[in-house]
Formats: structure tokens, sequence, C-alpha cells
């Protein structure tokens, strides 16, 4: 027990209270929110009113605050209990699960999918998830194409259960019998592709758009003028992402997340379905991560995807595609391929994310949601989060979420906590305290334990079991004793919900370095520093920052947009307050992002490069107005050295730019928490009295002596919860 339970110490320092007032403090009263939450798996939602009450109650003796159903594949043996996803009985099994939750005083929290990522029988092939494919072909001058204009999509199939042909499929995947026992992970029907654009280019700059000329045979009917000629056909392909582990009715294609009809068309299934139902209960649906592309290929096209881009880009991709396939000078190949991404990002952001919160309100509801894994910043996708969620156990990865949580004023960062600590029935009570200590110090306050499963009176023992191996259930022997790990969770979470974060440092999210940055595919997917930004500075800043004990946030461009500031004290769009911006050694930056951090330090506030200013500007969109704008802002810094940092002074504030981090923080004024040091780690957060800070120790051995504080206090209980 020695080595597998950790210190963890909430220390509440309250600033200039007298004696009696800190003696006076006690626990906060917890509340249904406090308290950890479960995923709750109907397998095959195979439930009934009994079984629902008996568990809930259980759950509710346990100390759990409430649950999040999720529908999921069956248990063999007991189809004739299938219940689909959305049908009436199933609502029926969801109401009722709402009034009983209600009467225990449990919340309900519902996935809004039968598995995982959005997607479902209903969803058509024009609403599915695409790829792009493309084709070239040479021509000389005098010369007609010769071979037809075509691509034949190849067939693949995957799944999860029992193998079958695809020759004995239909399409759509959701119309073919016995979806539980195949559990279709993504299929892909051989048939030509529809043409997107054909454009011919020639050795001397020319450019012509011939997709008009191409027939119904994909014969092209143009004969090429002088030159040599090379022509690009960009096609559009079916993705055939299936929805993962999907329960029974919850079966079928995946949705196109870039486009907002095929949100729109996917949440009126919802809609239709809560028809005349009390589903007020419900408060918040929830996306298990984005997914669609842990599979073969990746979904990377949205039909409107070149009238998007003329829109938000300012210019014709369809005039550079030897670049968008990496096929043109290495410069206009980075520049069209993060402007490429950047519009999928911007089309993830607008029609799915805030499509679908703004779907939510209507239902009185809130948005819980795992951006981790999406092909656009994750920190603007989970800045329009109500509940940003995240999983796994690095600090920065957890950071991106609870990041934006305080950055935009979210009071909840949620988490998927426990997945897999070990083995079925193998896990410990104190292995999953260590995963729910690490989830409070990377920020997270609203954990949900990953997860509890469904499980009939009548089922023989040990029930009813997913996959995934910690089993928060009654038949699990550690259940007589999960009380006592749940009232430590209600206690740490009542503080770390109480008040706002005491973090002094933004860290700049340098996404354009990524964007620019070719790989084996033709999005960057963003889960943590290592899924989007290895071999990116931002990394080793990060831990560079946590071993030295500063306290920080992730920004993106479009939150430091919202920031504003009269002085040193700079205010984020949610309420939150720092001490100063850091840019970790980015290549490019936005011009709209420079003159912003300049303005920041016209009025007084301290910005700190890391190692260098960027150098230039990302993108193509009128490339030469941004980039000497730029150039002209950056020249206007005029530096001094001292100490091995560089200063320039910006109307009432200043720009700092230093090789080592702490140094330069330090020399922006930024003091750090020493007790990092004796091997300890901290989060903070401020409250109207004072600060709370949860503290723990990692080591293998105990930490006895004097841990000085970064705040001031007279006195300060410290209390082991």
């Amino acid at each position: 027990m020695k080595k597998s339970l950790f210190l963890s110490l909430l220390v509440a320092a309250a600033l200039h209270q007298n004696t009696a007032s800190a003696q006076a403090l006690k626990w906060p009263e917890i509340t249904q929110q406090n308290k950890p939450w479960t995923r709750w798996w109907w397998q095959g939602s195979a439930v009934n009113e009994q079984d629902l009450t008996r568990l809930l109650t259980q759950y509710q003796q346990a100390g759990l605050g409430g649950t999040e159903i999720t529908p999921i594949y069956g248990v063999k043996g007991t189809e004739n209990q299938f219940v689909n996803f959305l049908s009436p009985k199933w609502m029926d099994m969801l109401t009722h699960t709402l009034t009983e939750s209600k009467r225990l005083g449990l919340g309900v929290d519902m996935a809004q999918a039968s598995g995982w990522p959005f997607g479902g029988p209903w969803v058509t092939l024009e609403d599915a998830c695409k790829y792009v494919a493309y084709q070239t072909y040479t021509v000389k001058g005098g010369e007609q194409l010769k071979e037809a204009v075509n691509y034949m999509q190849k067939p693949m199939i995957r799944t999860v259960g029992q193998p079958i042909d695809i020759k004995q499929l239909v399409e759509p995947v959701a119309q073919n019998k016995d979806l539980q026992l195949h559990a279709f992970d993504q299929v892909r029907f051989e048939k030509p592709l529809p043409l997107q654009a054909l454009m011919a280019y020639s050795d001397k700059g020319q450019t012509v758009d011939l997709t008009s000329k191409v027939d119904a045979s994909g014969k092209l009917n143009w004969t090429a003028p002088a030159g040599n000629w090379t022509l690009f056909g960009v096609f559009q392909g079916w993705h055939g992402k299936q929805v993962e582990r999907a329960g029974p009715g919850g079966e079928g294609d995946v949705i196109d997340h870039f486009s907002q009809t095929a949100t729109q068309h996917y949440l009126q299934r919802f809609d239709d379905a809560f028809k005349g139902k009390d589903v007020s209960g419900i408060r918040a649906f929830f996306n298990d991560s984005y997914e669609v592309d842990d599979a073969q290929g990746e979904s990377n096209w949205t039909p409107q995807m070149f009238a998007e881009f003329q829109k938000r880009r300012g210019y014709d991709l369809r005039q550079h595609l030897p670049a968008l396939f990496g096929k043109a000078s290495e410069d206009q190949n980075q520049r069209v391929l993060t402007d490429y991404r950047e519009t999928l990002s911007e089309l993830l952001l607008e029609n799915y994310t805030k499509t679908w919160s703004d779907w939510a309100k209507t239902h009185k509801a809130l948005i819980r949601n795992q951006a981790h894994g999406s092909p656009a910043n994750i920190l603007d996708l989970y800045a329009v989060t109500d509940i940003p969620e995240i999983e796994g156990e690095d600090l920065l990865r957890i950071k991106f979420a609870s990041s934006a949580a305080h950055v935009t004023g979210k009071k909840l960062t949620s988490s998927e906590t426990a997945t897999w600590e070990n083995d079925h029935f193998l896990s410990k009570l104190s292995d999953i305290k260590k995963a729910m200590d690490r989830m409070l110090l990377g920020g997270v306050n609203h954990t949900f334990y990953h997860g509890t499963n469904y499980s009939p009176q009548a089922a023989a023992w040990p029930g009813w079991l997913f996959y995934a191996a910690v089993h928060f259930n009654p038949n699990n022997t550690f259940w007589t004793d999960f009380a006592q790990l749940n009232r430590y969770v209600a206690h740490a979470q009542s503080f770390m919900q109480a008040g706002q974060p005491s973090n002094d440092v933004l860290v700049y999210l340098p996404i354009y370095d990524s964007y620019g940055k070719p790989g084996k595919v033709m999005l960057q997917h963003f889960d943590g520093i290592d899924h989007g930004f290895k071999g990116i500075p931002v990394g080793a800043t990060g831990e560079a920052l946590l071993a030295k004990g500063y306290g920080f946030d992730f920004i993106s461009d479009l939150q430091i947009q919202q920031v504003k500031n009269t002085g040193k004290t700079l205010q984020t769009g949610g309420g939150s307050a720092y001490q100063t911006i850091l840019v970790p050694a980015a290549q490019v930056m936005p011009l709209a992002t420079m003159e912003q951090l300049m303005k920041l330090a016209q009025n007084g506030a301290t910005i700190v490069f890391q190692e260098q200013l960027p150098t230039d500007v990302p993108g193509l969109g009128k490339l030469d107005t941004r980039r000497a704008a730029f150039k002209k802002l950056v020249g206007t810094l005029k530096f001094t050295t001292s100490g091995g940092v560089q200063k320039a002074t910006v109307g009432k504030g200043s720009v700092l730019v230093g090789k080592d981090v702490d140094q330069a923080l330090t020399a922006a004024g930024v003091q750090r928490e020493t007790m990092v040091d004796k091997g300890l780690e901290f989060v903070r957060r401020r409250h109207d009295k004072g600060h709370y800070y949860f503290v723990a120790n990692w080591g293998e051995k105990p930490v006895e002596a004097w841990v000085p504080l970064r705040v001031g206090a007279n006195r300060w209980p410290c209390t082991t919860p």
C-alpha cells in the first residue's frame, strides 16, 4: 500500500485570514456534481425497469453522482432481449432511467451514438464521411487524352466480429443482416468515384479547368494547346468507417463531420425519437472522441470543400492541386497544405461542434466532448464545448481540455478515467486513486469512471462485462470499499470545482508549425503533444514548465484575440487572469496573432518568445501583403540584452526573447512553485479568500520538510482527504 498509495493533500491557503476563520474551514458540502460519475454501458440496450432501478440505487449508495448512458454491442446469447437504439421501447427505458435518477439524486448524461463516433443506420451515403483521391495524366500539345478520367474505389472490409466476404453484402452496410455478429468497423465497396475537378497545368505556368469537358463515361473532350500538360483529377471517395462497437439499432456509417447538413440530419433523428417524451433530465449529450481515422485511410474531404476553401482562404484550391498533393515546390506544398488543414479545422469546429452545441441548447442540455484525435485545433473545439473531456494520464495531454476550460471560463473539465488500469478484475482501488490524482493534477475536476456495465440480476456471476478492463460494478470485490474512494474524489473535486484556476502563463499553441509539416497522410490528428506536435518545441517547453513548477494553460490563436489587458495582468475571454504569454519557438505565426500580441504589449503586458521571434506568416493567400506587414511589425522591435534575455520596450509593456524558458519567465516577473524541487506536483486554484492547492507526491519517499508556497498566507490548514 505504501508504494501504491500516493500522498494527496488539499491545502486551503487563505490570504489575510485570521486564525479563527482558518480553523473554521470545513469540507465543502458534497453535491451531485462533486461526486465521481461513471460511464454506464447498456450492452445491446437489453435493459428492464426493475434492474435499472436496482442498479441505480446501488450506484447512489456507493457514492456515485451520476451516469452516462452509453448503449453498446450486445452480449452473445441474449439477442432476444436486445432493444434497438432510439426505438419507442428504448425511449421508455431512457425516461424510466431519468425518472429514477431524479428520485435518487443522480445526474444523467447520454452518449449520442450507440458506440462511437457519431453515426448510425439513418446516415445516408450523401451524409457519410468522405476521403479525397487523385489521379494524374499527361498530354502533349495538339493531342487528346486517350484514357478515361475515372477512379475505381478498391473494396475492403474490416470486422471486429465474425468475418464475411464483402461480395455477400449490399450497400449501405446498415441494410445487411447479422450486424451484431459481424461488428463492422470499415467497409468500402468497389465502385467508381465521382469526379470533383479535373485541372490541367502546363509547363509554361498555364492552368485550365477541364471539369465540364468530361462526359459521363469519363471521356475528356479537349485538345491540349501547345506545351506539355499535367492533368490532376480529384475524386470523392466513401471512407467507409462504421460506428465502432455499435449496439443494435446503432450500426451504420459515420457522419461527415465537416458537413453541417450531415450533422443536422444526424441530430434530426434524435428530435424525432424525443417527440412526446420528457428528456429534460438529460444534463449533457456526449461524444466519445473523434476516432474516425482509426481505420484504413482518413476522412479528409467534404462535398463543399472547394467552395469553403475559396471563401475562407481567399483563393481557388483547384489552381494549386499539385501543391495540395505535395507535387510543387516545398514552400508551395507547405503553404497550401496549411490552408487545406486550417479549412478542415474550421469546418469541424463550425459544422460539427458548434452545430451540435446549438442543437443541444434546443433541449436545454449541454455537450460533453472528447475532441482529442480531431484533425483540428482541439483548443478551439474544446472552447465551444460546455464540458471538455480528456482521457489518458499524460499531463500535457490532459491540459488541452482543462486549458480550454480555464481560458474560456468553463467550470468543469471532465475525464474518462481508469481505462485499462489492469486486466479484468485485477485493478486495485489504489491504482485507480493514482489515476484520479493524475487527472486532478492536470486540471480535471469532474471525473467519469470507465466504466460500469449494466448487468441484470439474473446474469451469472460475474455478470455482463465490457471488454475494457476496470469493472466499477457491484460484482467486483472492491465494491464494498468503492464508496471510500468516491468519498475521497468527491472531497477533492469539491475544492477543484470551486473558485477559478490560478495559473500564471498562457502558452501559445503553434498550430501552424504543425499544419505546415508534411506527413504520411494529408491531415494532422491532434491527440496530445506526441500526436500532431511531435518534433515541435512546444512539447519540450511544456515538460520544462511542469518540471520547474510554473502553472500554465495552452491558448490558441483564436482565443488570443479575446485576451484583454489594461496593464500587466492578462484577462482571457473566460475571466481568468495570467501574467504573461509564452510563445514556444514558433517558426510561423498569423499576422493577426502577432498584431494582437503587440497590442497587449502596448497596453502593459509582457510577451515572452522562447529562442526566437517567428520569421514568417503561414498560408498562401495574399502572402506578399501579409508577409510585408508582419516583417514591418517585427522590425519595430529594438532589443537590448541583459542576463541572456533580450528585451524590447513596446508602449507600456515589453517583449522578451530568451533561449532558457525559466530564465525568460523569471525576467518577466513570473514566480514558480519550488515544491517541485522536492518531487511534489501541484495544481492551484484561487477563490475569494485565498487559494486552494492539490499536492501529490509521486516519488518513492515521503517528503518531510517545510513546503513553501508561491502565494502568501497567514495560516493554512492542511488536511488529508
